[in-house]
């Protein structure tokens, strides 16, 4: 949003702050300001020429030569290629010596024999527009030689809003001007125009059809419309806005149009109530019905485009078809020109989601569009409708045609909040009393509205549509008092006593674990293409027409970004949603794990270069991710009687609940379906669901004071036996002094047959109350061979 510090000091006289202050307020109690720019940038040294005289170049049949009046006596020669020039307007020059607002220095140059001696400026050489086809004609009296910063009120700063979408009445000036004049509402005056013409104009209230001007006026979607008032004003001039006038609109950035439109667009930027003009001799019946189009309904908008509604867009249209599409674009046909005589004017508060679902549908964005869509003030209409009824009478002329129409079928009511004063003390830590809480919030509109049971009530604003709870006005009350003196220092509290969430202790831990291996955390769009089983009603390209139904595709893009970019050493993990198609009318939902690593276990160092990541570390951390994401879930190879594991995936791991349900997967994937270049390594990954658990309480254990006892033991197993199972049996059988125990050597070789292998355990002993003896862990050692001998039928190595 775009504002003048010009404009906002004539709807409060009482502002004098600097631009610069102004922003500095803004951003630190209501939204950030992103820029200011003062819009004399680049023009000191132009100014307002006049010509004189406009002859006919002897040797060009497309230059004419302009005598211009630049203030200092004798006019100069310009050459000049515009279409047109008149003989005693005003336009802006630039004389030799002189610079353009881009920098570039005027010279005497020579077109076709004839000398030029400065130049007559467009639009856009002087960045105030973007029409450079013709040179910028100056409506009005002028002094040639006076300063074009001057003469077109450019002595002004701009101030470029980031307007939150929960903020609508910052999109109009006399918003921002309520946010920060000292007294806030009571300081807000709407100015005057140079030649004001007053209008006192009657309404004609109507519930679902009214007349205005002769023109029926009716809404038959109340839904979509619940307001629309209209008023008909007839021999109008349709021409050049006045210089004031249009002076207003480039300080925001707009380029005039012809009075009519830049009235609209001035009570647009004012109020933030858009409007619209039609040619009212274009309407036929004359009627202006607010409805849905009709299927297969077609209409050609101002942009020169013909566009195909149906029955979710909501039209504008007469006795015989559309005309506008509401809240969004006019239609060329009904469409103000020179030719126009007589105007309808609309003010209207369409429903936010009907105008942005046909914005959407069309792919159209435009300034009213921006507003409906973020909601504006229903209460605002009568004030916007005079306002343009009165401007258009200033600057086209004309004469009001009867009542406006104000047909009003749902009218809305005021929103009730009570706020308790020690709940404000509760949630910003300082005590305000009532009367300072008023203070706040008086002057940005809301009124009190008598006392509760140790509350206050206040009438909530209808602009403010995003003030509906006791903690949203205790927000406006934190911004209002001032976040800088509300205390810093940390005060008494209570922890809860509600449990921390199952999901979020989960997450909580498994990010824990990822982070410590050195994995970063990754947040991927949750749309894909054609593959997901959940199809998108109204996906904004064709590669987001899904809903993912995994998270893997979504890391191995970030891998192939990484690869495209010279990076081999990738880890990543990302906690999401996937999406399920079911009978039900919602897919079923589930928060999965996916991690993916490729490259170097750790980064280059000069101690030496570590190895890339295997199946090994693959398992480990697979079985790390699955005793956090869903204990007692086990991990296996995926065999060729396993039926659970991953197409995409080799060297598969399967992770598998007790009932035999698959729920994580792991492995290398497959060459085929990555972008990889030669020097790419191995890409890893897993991914399996996360189980709401409920945590157990953690225990205290003291430090041990007494020594440990390590004892090795290699058992020989058939190679297609798991180290899993040798590890469950050592552990059923071994005391509770068992401290540790793993694996530390594989050996295939001499002395061992080819169907079999040799797997060395190391074992720690450590009891918690006393030094243990020889005899004790040769005890526990006899125990555990007798068991894997029993159990498993495997020999010891050594024995």
């Amino acid at each position: 949003m775009n504002v003048s510090q010009r404009w906002l000091k004539a709807l409060a006289p009482s502002i004098s702050e600097s631009a610069e202050a102004l922003a500095e307020r803004l951003t630190r109690t209501a939204v950030p300001v992103d820029e200011v720019v003062w819009l004399g940038e680049g023009l000191r040294d132009v100014v307002v020429g006049r010509v004189d005289r406009v002859e006919a170049h002897p040797n060009a049949d497309r230059l004419v030569l302009c005598a211009v009046d630049r203030g200092q006596g004798e006019p100069v020669q310009v050459v000049t290629g515009a279409p047109v020039v008149v003989e005693g307007a005003f336009y802006p020059f630039v004389g030799i010596g002189e610079a353009l607002p881009d920098g570039q220095v005027m010279k005497r140059v020579k077109l076709r024999g004839a000398y030029s001696e400065g130049m007559l400026c467009s639009e856009r050489e002087l960045r105030l527009g973007r029409d450079a086809a013709g040179i910028m004609r100056l409506h009005g009296d002028f002094t040639p030689g006076s300063s074009i910063i001057d003469a077109l009120d450019l002595d002004d700063h701009r101030l470029v809003l980031e307007v939150t979408p929960n903020r609508p009445d910052l999109l109009g000036h006399l918003g921002v001007a309520r946010e920060v004049a000292p007294g806030g509402q009571a300081d807000l005056v709407l100015p005057g125009f140079p030649g004001h013409v007053r209008a006192k104009s009657s309404t004609h209230k109507a519930e679902t059809e009214g007349t205005a001007g002769g023109v029926t006026v009716r809404i038959e979607d109340p839904e979509g419309c619940p307001r629309y008032m209209g008023a008909v004003i007839r021999g109008v001039t349709v021409g050049p806005s006045p210089e004031w006038l249009a002076g207003y609109l480039r300080a925001v950035g707009l380029q005039p149009i012809n009075n009519i439109v830049d009235a609209t667009n001035y009570v647009l930027y004012e109020l933030n109530q858009p409007l619209h003009a039609f040619d009212l001799n274009t309407l036929r019946g004359p009627e202006v019905v607010v409805r849905r189009a009709r299927e297969a309904e077609t209409l050609r908008t101002l942009d020169g485009k013909d566009r195909e509604l149906d029955a979710e867009i909501l039209a504008i249209a007469d006795a015989e078809g559309a005309c506008a599409l509401a809240g969004v674009m006019g239609g060329e046909a009904s469409e103000v020109s020179e030719e126009t005589t007589d105007v309808f004017l609309e003010c209207a508060h369409f429903d936010p989601k009907r105008v942005r679902r046909g914005a959407r549908k069309l792919g159209l964005d435009t300034d009213a569009s921006y507003r409906f869509q973020r909601g504006i003030d229903p209460e605002g209409l009568p004030n916007a409708i005079q306002r343009l009824i009165e401007l258009v009478l200033t600057v086209a002329g004309g004469r009001l045609d009867g009542e406006a129409v104000d047909v009003n079928p749902r009218p809305a009511g005021r929103t009730l909040v009570s706020l308790r004063p020690t709940r404000v003390d509760h949630v910003l830590g300082v005590q305000l009393d009532r009367d300072t809480i008023t203070e706040c919030l008086a002057p940005i509109g809301f009124e009190a509205s008598g006392t509760g049971d140790g509350s206050l009530n206040f009438e909530v604003p209808t602009w403010r549509p995003d003030v509906e709870r006791e903690i949203d006005l205790i927000e406006e009350v934190a911004r209002r008092h001032g976040y800088e003196r509300l205390p810093s220092d940390l005060r008494p509290f209570r922890a809860t006593e509600i449990p921390e969430d199952t999901y979020v202790a989960a997450l909580d831990g498994i990010r824990d674990f990822f982070v410590g291996l050195g994995f970063l955390e990754a947040k991927t769009a949750p749309f894909w293409g054609d593959g997901g089983q959940v199809r998108v009603l109204n996906p904004l390209s064709e590669r987001e027409s899904s809903l993912r139904d995994r998270l893997l595709p979504g890391l191995v893009q970030r891998v192939e970004y990484n690869f495209a970019r010279g990076r081999r050493d990738v880890r990543l993990f990302e906690l999401g949603t996937v999406f399920m198609a079911s009978g039900a009318a919602k897919p079923e939902e589930e928060i999965r794990l996916a991690a993916i690593a490729t490259g170097r276990r750790a980064p280059p160092h000069w101690s030496g270069n570590d190895a890339d990541w295997d199946g090994w570390d693959l398992k480990w951390i697979l079985e790390a991710a699955v005793a956090l994401a869903d204990p007692g879930t086990e991990v296996r190879p995926v065999d060729g009687s396993d039926e659970s594991g991953s197409e995409a995936l080799l060297d598969q791991l399967v992770a598998v609940t007790p009932d035999g349900r698959a729920v994580g997967w792991g492995g290398r994937l497959r060459a085929e379906g990555l972008e990889l270049p030669p020097w790419a390594g191995a890409v890893w990954g897993i991914e399996l669901g996360v189980r709401a658990m409920h945590p157990k309480p953690g225990v205290y254990r003291p430090l041990p004071v007494y020594p440990a006892v390590e004892r090795d033991l290699a058992v020989i197993v058939p190679r297609t036996m798991v180290a899993a199972e040798v590890d469950a049996v050592i552990r059923d059988a071994a005391p509770k002094f068992l401290e540790d125990l793993s694996v530390f050597d594989v050996y295939k070789g001499e002395s061992i047959s080819e169907d079999a292998r040799s797997i060395a355990w190391r074992l720690r002993f450590q009891a918690v109350d006393r030094t243990l003896t020889d005899k004790e862990v040769d005890a526990a050692m006899r125990r555990i061979t007798s068991a894997l001998e029993e159990k498993l039928n495997v020999r010891v190595r050594g024995a």
